[in-house]
């Protein structure tokens, strides 16, 4: 487990409402509750409900297996004015692994799906790719400094986004997308991100928070290859799946770079991968999502 991260700064209020909302209620050995926060959303941002439901899954398992991947399915839109529950069923208690079904109910009805596998530490052989070379987070403007530079030139939705408090800060490497619609350019983009307040040690959290992060952005990269963007009042786009492997320990209030690209668009679906790198050039993480992505002349926005 990383070592304690010091931090003058503290916690957010977005940070500190973030770990509230990971905070599940236990109701039963195997049932947890969870509520959203009233931000004003339609819809329960698909995030959340992986973060939320990896700490349920987290919950029933011993501290030394430590999960290495899950696979989810969005069913159904949820519904941010209803508390989700989380059923944990506990498929297997093996030698080395564990695993855990974690099912979301809303109305009555299941709205999420998510495996989850859990590994006891063990040594084997270690290779990764090598973390492409982009400036360092430093080196890039906070959203803050860009709202202030690009004022008049910022779509007021995006100018909105990044404007408003959030648990996860993001620096995109090229901010150029955002003002050049460039239709046929390659649909691919890397953004720095961390919490933007320091986080308790246990690792368990820090994988929560990056599963809660890892649906920022990443179904947004498809739409690069035709010059739009996920505010436009035109695309429908919604999770379908989503996939996380992690692979080597990390803190989530620390720089961590998640490069993403999109290898293919099809029939109303879009499929995104996306790597997460530490600042020194640790791969520790995986991603894979398919998305919804509609095009129609009616507006509509999921998140």
């Amino acid at each position: 487990m990383p070592s304690k991260k010091s931090s003058a700064a503290g916690k957010t209020s977005a940070v500190t409402n973030l770990l509230t909302i990971l905070d599940l209620e236990r109701l039963e050995q195997n049932l947890f509750r969870g509520v959203s926060p009233r931000d004003g959303w339609q819809r329960v941002y698909g995030g959340q409900v992986l973060g939320q439901a990896l700490v349920a899954a987290v919950r029933t398992v011993p501290e030394e297996r430590v999960a290495h991947s899950m696979h989810a399915y969005f069913l159904l839109p949820g519904d941010p004015a209803v508390p989700i529950i989380y059923e944990v069923e506990r498929l297997r208690d093996g030698g080395s692994f564990t695993t855990r079904r974690v099912k979301g109910i809303q109305h009555g009805k299941a709205m999420f799906a998510m495996s989850v596998s859990f590994q006891k530490a063990e040594p084997g052989l270690d290779h990764q790719s090598t973390m492409p070379a982009v400036p360092m987070p430093e080196d890039l403007p906070s959203e803050k400094q860009l709202v202030r530079k690009f004022e008049g030139d910022i779509p007021e939705d995006i100018r909105n986004y990044w404007s408003r408090e959030r648990p996860i800060e993001m620096r995109p490497v090229d901010i150029s997308r955002y003002f050049e619609r460039r239709e046929g350019a390659a649909p691919e983009q890397a953004i720095w991100m961390r919490a933007t307040g320091s986080l308790p040690d246990a690792f368990s959290l820090h994988q929560c928070v990056l599963a809660y992060a890892s649906d920022f952005t990443l179904l947004d990269t498809a739409l690069i290859a035709h010059g739009k963007l996920m505010f436009d009042p035109d695309m429908q786009m919604a999770s379908l799946d989503h996939g996380l492997w992690f692979h080597r320990p990390f803190r989530a209030d620390d720089w961590l770079l998640y490069v993403q690209d999109s290898p293919s668009g099809q029939h109303g679906r879009g499929i995104c991968r996306g790597s997460v790198y530490t600042k020194s050039g640790i791969l520790v993480a995986t991603v894979v999502q398919e998305g919804l992505i509609r095009q129609r002349a009616s507006a509509f926005r999921v998140k």
